[in-house]
């Protein structure tokens, strides 16, 4: 394998409704990705987004699946399920949750989510020990290091 091609984000359109995955702005983080079916996300509930996509990431990354902040802050919609392994081949349909107490209609064309490509550290090795390094923070979990 060619290493620009290694390096690629390649996508496969499974459909004449899919669409490209594109980015809002030269130095955006993630691509937009889009519905390619119209449906509707149930208020205090959950469903998938159609998107008629595939892609292989490039080497070394994931796809993490990320919320598009203006559907968070409007209308409470989140993402979930937002691994996307370089190994996976299939369709990837976006998890949605609507928080809000109003369903949420998506149309064909409506961005839904936002695909980030994250560097991973491949064949960490993992090594069993007795106990771990003393860290100031400690065992302290959820909202231990302060208010906010």
């Amino acid at each position: 394998m060619t290493e620009s091609l290694s390096n690629s984000l390649k996508v496969q359109l499974r459909s004449a409704d899919a669409k490209v995955p594109t980015k809002g702005s030269t130095t955006a983080a993630g691509y937009d990705i889009y519905a390619s079916q119209p449906g509707v996300i149930p208020a205090r509930g959950q469903g998938i987004a159609k998107t008629d996509i595939s892609f292989t990431v490039p080497v070394g990354t994931y796809g993490r699946i990320a919320p598009r902040s203006g559907l968070a802050v409007k209308h409470g919609i989140q993402t979930g399920a937002g691994v996307v392994d370089r190994d996976y081949t299939g369709e990837v349909g976006i998890v949605l949750f609507n928080h809000s107490d109003k369903d949420f209609q998506i149309n064909k064309g409506d961005r839904v989510a936002q695909l980030i490509l994250e560097k991973i550290v491949e064949d960490a090795e993992i090594v069993v020990v007795e106990s771990l390094e003393e860290t100031q923070r400690g065992a302290g979990g959820f909202g231990s290091t302060g208010k906010n």
